[in-house]
């Protein structure tokens, strides 16, 4: 797979970036967060990012009132004032964190970005979420540019957004912002990440770095800067619905909502396998979606995490912790064939898929020895290892396969078996099982010897029961509309 291929790029008019004792074009720049140097001025900075007092309170005051429209009226620019562009910064920002992420890093850092921000425009997710500030803090600016500000206007047309968390952080924000799509908003801020997660393969596929820097302080600068200049590149995103027989307990992600509509597609004939009563769940994931043996770790290793949270200090800790707790899974030791829980996913599930622009849907094989079957939106998977590979032209025309994107409608498919496979894929000295490449995917899940599957989704596992006489099915289709990333080359 390839860098996400960018769109648009903001203007650099007008912005000088400042270095003491030394020109700008000496400055050195090197990919990743907070891994390069370049002077920044602060002030400029501010200028270029902070939005005028009076915009920054009537955000405020709505997303506390959550009224879009509770503008105090000396909130209201007066005069000819209100239409004009000179107050508008060029590239105006907010910042979103997660305070849960990155160790103990959330409180310095929100204090550190309202130092080079503003305390308005530096949202603490534990106290405002997402869809609050595009419901009432983008509506507010909506609000008052109806009025005829037009420095409202150009501030919300101009709207910029980072994100200081992990990819399951980045996903929620981009879910909020895609209400916008769907009530036919134009002009969707694109989002920039400061990664704070164990993994952070969004943060790596738009070259904002794999890890928390260690000069953090000074590295914040540079990130906000780069955010205010990097192209805008699109990303696809990926609805999933989970369909089980009424009966059945289970306890999904945060990401995955209760649906009163079976939403499957009805053009693939499952009746016989369809329960007479189901209960649906609905979501959307960025990176990644897995079933398996993987799954299975990951969820043993958050429920680990909750009870023992002392344990979970930082993504390195994280890591060792994660590895060591897949050796007592089985993955690595057990033989496929000495216990049923522990053989291949072809004994519990079929896989149907649509190829692009194809509208039939197409039965494929499960490799009789893969555990874990993985489907991937990005390039990068676990912590930055490339599991898909760059494929020769031949091998492409060969499978029928086509070269991998990020905003292609397209999704991969691929299996792990054994740990010692695994292992390799990520150590990236082989590739993984290549299953397909699909613009749609069903899978099938019926029980047996089995009596739950884990299932996971943007790093959020969960425990999936089945059933013997009926299926549960996951449906996976493109979301029509993409989400817009900030790249930070």
């Amino acid at each position: 797979m390839e860098t996400p291929r960018s769109v648009g790029e903001a203007s650099t008019t007008n912005f000088v970036v400042a270095r003491p004792s030394a020109k700008t074009d000496d400055a050195v720049t090197m990919r990743g967060c907070g891994f390069g140097w370049v002077g920044v001025d602060r002030e400029e900075l501010r200028r270029r990012i902070v939005m005028p007092e009076y915009l920054r309170l009537a955000m405020r005051d709505c997303i506390k009132r959550k009224d879009s429209t509770a503008v105090p009226d000396h909130l209201l620019l007066p005069g000819a004032a209100a239409t004009t562009e000179e107050l508008a910064p060029h590239a105006p920002m907010v910042v979103f964190i997660n305070p849960k992420s990155g160790g103990r890093h959330g409180p310095v850092l929100k204090e550190r970005l309202q130092q080079l921000m503003s305390d308005e425009q530096v949202f603490d997710l534990t106290e405002v979420k997402p869809h609050e500030f595009v419901r009432y803090g983008l509506a507010c600016l909506e609000t008052i540019a109806a009025k005829g500000d037009e420095c409202a206007r150009e501030c919300r047309v101009r709207m910029r957004i980072m994100v200081a968390g992990g990819d399951g952080t980045v996903g929620w924000v981009l879910g909020c912002l895609g209400e916008l799509h769907k009530e036919g908003k134009s002009h969707i801020p694109p989002v920039g990440v400061i990664p704070l997660g164990t993994g952070n393969d969004l943060s790596r596929s738009f070259n904002w770095g794999g890890a928390f820097p260690f000069a953090w302080r000074s590295a914040m600068k540079r990130t906000l800067h780069r955010a205010t200049l990097g192209p805008v590149a699109k990303l696809d995103s990926w609805s999933i619905v989970v369909s089980m027989p009424s009966g059945e307990v289970v306890d999904p992600p945060y990401s995955l909502k209760p649906s009163e509509e079976t939403a499957l597609d009805q053009a693939l004939d499952a009746d016989k396998d369809v329960p007479p009563k189901a209960k649906s769940y609905e979501g959307v994931f960025y990176n990644y979606f897995s079933i398996g043996m993987d799954a299975q770790v990951a969820y043993g290793f958050h429920h680990l995490r909750n009870e023992k949270p002392y344990l979970a200090q930082g993504p390195v800790t994280n890591k060792i912790i994660y590895s060591s707790y897949s050796c007592t899974q089985g993955w690595f030791c057990t033989p496929c064939v000495s216990n049923p829980g522990l053989r291949g996913l072809r004994n519990i599930m079929k896989i149907h898929i649509k190829k692009a622009n194809c509208s039939e849907w197409e039965e494929i094989l499960i490799p009789k020895s893969v555990r874990s079957i993985v489907v991937l939106n990005l390039d990068n998977y676990g912590s930055g290892r490339h599991p898909w590979g760059n494929l020769k032209p031949n091998y492409l025309e060969k499978r029928g396969f086509v070269e991998a994107h990020c905003d292609d409608g397209l999704i991969e498919i691929f299996g792990l078996k054994q740990g010692w496979h695994a292992s390799f894929v990520m150590a990236q000295l082989i590739t993984a099982k290549h299953i397909a490449q699909a613009a749609a995917i069903r899978f099938e899940l019926r029980g047996g010897d089995w009596k739950d599957a884990f299932l996971q989704m943007d790093g959020e596992p969960w425990k999936q029961p089945m059933k013997t006489d009926y299926s549960t099915f996951v449906e996976i289709k493109k979301v029509p509309f993409q989400s817009l990333m900030i790249n930070g080359e």
